[in-house]
């Protein structure tokens, strides 16, 4: 009997071409916009070399100076497209048409000139108080103790090394537009409380003659909810199936290496959109428009905070307000699937999967309560 009851209710709401459209079409377009609006946000930026000029002088100091700007413009990566010119006034025409950021002179006293303030100038300040700060130290150990010079210590001394090693945290790496993607899927999966209404409103008598002829028929309502609400599962699972392989194959998207987690997420999504949708439409008792209304209202303003439209509202809502993250099941989703994506360790996605469950079982033993013994005096 149950099998029946969910075979005529899965052929049923399948006839529901506009929930389709908003719980699998809708998503999918969206997503397609997120591509195309992203697809060059996460290249990593190009610097371009410096545009910059040398006054060249004629001293011994000035030949070592000149020596170094020089081959810090040479190569594929060098800092500097470097000019020279012997006059400071020909610089300053360079600098005044736009064609350098700055030039430098290379007298005794190194001097740095510049038009205005940005980047690039900052760069080339810092360049010529580094050359700066090693000359001085190397005059002065050079002064300390002549030997130094002989034994190529100063040498050593100039040689860059990097004693700080990058270390990622996880077996991928950071990515700036996936949790755009991760908010989608999150709202995808809430997008499914459209079809938990739906099958609260189907229930409840007072609201529609397909209700009321349903509670007339001689099958157990528990037994006709459950049913329906199974048939709702598999619709919204199967949806959100349909909307990861998109984003995957089609957008290519990643989703890291576990995959069978990443299902598992999803199903697990798709039950709290189930039961958010039931537990909203159960304890709303107004039309079924208005349930639809509060539903979207709820659902976007939970992938808002979760970075679905500013990427950094989910930062400053963890920092600022850390409580309401965690009370904002979009958010907790997101979180899930981008702690899979990105952390070796499964201890921050599990406490995203217990607060989910968490929620899911509240709406669920919510509706169960608000439905389960609601009678009507006549129909």
């Amino acid at each position: 009997m149950f099998l029946q009851l969910f075979r005529y209710r899965l052929k049923c709401l399948l006839r529901d071409r506009l929930l389709i459209f908003w719980t699998l079409v809708f998503p999918i377009l969206l997503g397609t916009f997120f591509n195309m609006a992203f697809m060059n946000l996460n290249n990593d930026e190009k610097f371009e070399p410096i545009s910059a000029a040398l006054v060249t002088g004629g001293g011994a100091n000035d030949a070592i100076f000149e020596q170094t700007v020089h081959q810090m413009s040479l190569g594929k990566d060098r800092l500097f497209n470097l000019k020279t010119t012997a006059s400071k006034h020909q610089a300053d025409q360079w600098l005044k048409k736009g064609k350098i950021k700055g030039y430098f002179t290379d007298g005794p006293l190194i001097r740095l000139y510049v038009q205005e303030t940005g980047i690039s100038q900052s760069i080339m300040k810092t360049f010529a108080d580094h050359y700066r700060q090693n000359s001085s130290a190397f005059a002065d150990i050079a002064k300390a103790n002549p030997e130094a010079i002989q034994k190529g210590l100063l040498d050593d001394l100039s040689q860059q090394r990097n004693s700080v090693k990058e270390v990622n945290t996880g077996g991928a790496k950071p990515n700036n537009v996936l949790n755009y993607f991760y908010t989608l899927i999150a709202m995808a999966c809430l997008y499914g409380s459209f079809w938990g209404n739906k099958e609260v409103c189907d229930t409840q008598a007072d609201l529609s003659s397909r209700a009321a002829r349903l509670n007339l028929a001689p099958v157990h309502k528990l037994k006709l909810f459950l049913a329906g609400c199974c048939a709702d599962l598999l619709i919204i699972y199967g949806e959100i199936l349909i909307l990861l392989a998109f984003l995957h194959f089609i957008l290519g998207i990643d989703f890291g290496t576990r995959t069978g987690l990443v299902l598992l997420t999803a199903w697990i999504g798709s039950m709290l959109g189930l039961t958010f949708g039931t537990f909203v439409s159960a304890i709303t008792r107004k039309g079924e428009n208005l349930k639809f209304a509060v539903l979207t209202a709820v659902t976007m303003a939970g992938c808002f905070l979760a970075g679905m439209m500013i990427g950094d509202m989910k930062y400053l809502v963890a920092e600022y307000v850390p409580a309401l993250a965690w009370l904002n099941p979009a958010n907790l989703l997101t979180d899930a699937f981008y702690s899979l994506y990105y952390y070796d360790s499964l201890n921050r996605y599990l406490i995203n999967l217990a607060m989910i469950a968490v929620f899911t079982i509240v709406f669920g033993f919510g509706t169960y309560l608000m439905i389960r013994r609601r009678k009507y005096a006549n129909l």
